[in-house]
């Protein structure tokens, strides 16, 4: 286990991977090689760190489930037993004690920090660690039941029979004003005022960026471009963020945006007052005010974005680090900057759904919503 710890350390250079102790023991020898050759192959990181996550959740409900690992490629028995797990009527679980996941099977998975949610799981969940566990199926040289009609049947009439609500994943938008309230509490000038505050302007300012983008940006990212004539005259500091390959690039294809101004000088404070040269550059702060050599987790960019929201006397369960995405678009929207322009910065590629925040703002600004 030792030394799958600290093969897992190594990958996690380039993967941030979560509970990494905890992985270690639950991944094979086998599970790590398949995920170190995908970190050799170029694979973006973000579908690593899904891929990841992941595995070890499967591994770990497989052992929970059935007392054994993985086993490579998986029978069309234990991918039903999954999708039954998984995908269940909460009505029929308060006459049926046995249906959905087995209390022993639950416990389990909490106890080991893999399970936090209560109910049947979202089918977008279920299908994605599905395709995840066919990917790594295929990456092995092996083929599963996956295309089963069985399977694809199960999948089909558990979604129809627990109907969920498609939610935001942040209920409300980090426009301006809400931003604004979030750094006022952001003020001091120790490490973590001045951390919080950089991570804010920055994820905001760059287009809303992801919180793995944010929790992955590395100094090595980050180049200084020449200062740009602000309206006053003034020369306004201007950087480029190298964000490599994203959820929405291309292949081979390099995503680059911009900070000018107030982000670049927040961002430059807090590296200085950090003594970061190097490496990642949002750390974690420990209780004496150390910062870390490791990077924050994503999950903890959403924790600070959430207690910032409660420190600004906001409804904390009304936002989250995504609020900062939708947010820079729906500012765009309400400062009238166009679309292309947004989208230039924000990197959606699909206009459809970067628009849909445009379409939001107009109908609720418009005349249509103002008849009486």
């Amino acid at each position: 286990m030792a030394r799958r710890a600290e093969t897992l350390d190594t990958i996690a250079a380039v993967l941030p991977i979560d509970r990494r102790d905890k992985l270690a023991e639950i991944l094979s020898d086998q599970d790590v090689e398949t995920l170190r050759h995908l970190v050799n192959e170029g694979m973006g990181d973000n579908t690593l760190r899904a891929l990841a996550s992941d595995l070890g959740y499967l591994e770990a409900w497989c052992l929970a489930a059935t007392g054994s690992s993985l086993p490579w490629p998986a029978p069309e028995a234990l991918l039903l037993k999954f999708v039954a797990h998984h995908l269940w009527d909460p009505a029929r679980r308060e006459t049926d004690p046995e249906h959905g996941m087995p209390a022993e099977v639950d416990q389990s998975l909490r106890d080991g920090g893999f399970l936090r949610s209560t109910g049947p799981h979202a089918p977008a969940t279920v299908g994605r660690r599905l395709a995840n566990w066919s990917t790594l199926t295929k990456w092995r040289g092996l083929d599963g039941a996956f295309p089963s009609p069985a399977l694809k049947s199960a999948i089909r009439l558990a979604v129809r029979a627990v109907p969920r609500q498609r939610r935001r994943k942040s209920a409300k938008a980090v426009t301006s004003d809400v931003l604004a309230k979030l750094l006022a509490t952001c003020g001091g000038d120790n490490l973590r005022d001045l951390r919080d505050r950089a991570i804010l302007m920055v994820a905001f300012a760059s287009g809303g960026r992801r919180r793995s983008e944010v929790a992955g940006l590395r100094k090595e990212q980050l180049t200084i471009e020449p200062p740009v004539t602000g309206e006053d005259g003034s020369l306004l500091p201007s950087l480029s963020i190298d964000l490599g390959r994203t959820k929405n690039s291309g292949a081979g294809q390099d995503e680059v945006v911009y900070l000018t101004g107030r982000p670049v000088e927040a961002l430059n404070v807090w590296l200085a007052a950090a003594k970061i040269g190097g490496g990642s550059v949002f750390r974690a702060i420990d209780r004496w005010g150390h910062v870390s050599r490791r990077a924050l987790d994503p999950k903890a960019v959403n924790d600070i974005v959430k207690r910032r929201v409660a420190m600004a006397g906001l409804e904390v369960g009304e936002f989250s680090a995504h609020g900062l995405r939708s947010g820079y678009l729906t500012e765009a929207a309400n400062r009238g900057v166009p679309l292309p322009e947004a989208m230039e910065q924000s990197r959606h590629r699909s206009v459809q759904q970067a628009s849909s925040y445009y379409n939001n703002t107009t109908r609720r600004t418009g005349r249509a919503a103002r008849m009486i």
